[in-house]
């Protein structure tokens, strides 16, 4: 397994894998830059009761769009490797099971978005103290930010790359995971068990750790189905 990850990672040395991670992050600090600097008096004078809440949760709503079309131009990437060289039957025809293979790029999936999220997180704290906010930060919920939603966007990459992974159109998979995007726009509309609304941490169910155990979960289950499913299907 070590191996075949280091092997992905090889693989991606070339590619914009690498750059498209930096950007998700440093497109919504550099937004939340652009937005507090034209508008600073008047949300500062909003958030004047906590100042770092505000910028959270300012960044939030641009975190998640960045979030969900990030996972799904990933997840198209690192199966289009595969697809644009033909080199499954390759892949497959090393002694590595289908599992190992289709968990090999579900980890270098996780991996690379859990780094994205971890440079947003690094990225909001530059950015409030540059604000002049204080260094008295809210670890805690910087940290529900990045990597509660993190975990509760867990069920659409686990989806996204099984939709990469078996279909070679990666047009397919792109159209769905921007429709998803253009979805998780209108989640006030949304009940409490729709997955969509995880992504918010939804407080109505009284803790944020609720949405990043929910998402976890069925996560974890459609990857599982996603790796039957590749068990089964003769990948090109």
């Amino acid at each position: 397994m070590v191996k075949n990850l280091m092997s992905d990672f090889i693989k991606m040395k070339r590619k914009m894998i690498w750059f498209l991670i930096f950007l998700g992050p440093f497109g919504v600090v550099a937004l939340e830059a652009v937005n507090y600097g034209l508008r600073y008096d008047y949300l500062t004078k909003i958030y004047e009761a906590d100042l770092w809440g505000g910028l959270i949760g300012q960044a939030s709503f641009l975190a998640i769009p960045a979030l969900m079309l990030g996972l799904t131009i990933i997840s198209s990437m690192i199966a289009g490797i595969e697809h644009q060289t033909n080199a499954w039957k390759q892949l497959l025809a090393l002694p590595i099971s289908r599992l190992r293979a289709f968990t090999g790029k579900f980890m270098i999936t996780a991996i690379l978005l859990f780094l994205s999220s971890t440079l947003l997180f690094v990225g909001i704290i530059i950015l409030g103290i540059g604000l002049k906010f204080g260094t008295d930060m809210p670890i805690l919920s910087l940290l529900k930010m990045a990597y509660f939603t993190y975990f509760a966007a867990m069920p659409f990459m686990a989806f996204q790359l099984w939709l990469s992974v078996t279909i070679k159109n990666q047009a397919i998979p792109l159209t769905i995971g921007i429709l998803s995007t253009i979805v998780t726009l209108g989640y006030f509309d949304f009940p409490d068990w729709f997955p969509w609304n995880w992504l918010y941490l939804n407080e109505s169910w009284n803790s944020p750790l609720y949405s990043a155990l929910a998402g976890l979960g069925l996560g974890l289950i459609i990857y599982l189905l996603g790796t039957i499913d590749f068990g089964r299907k003769d990948v090109q």
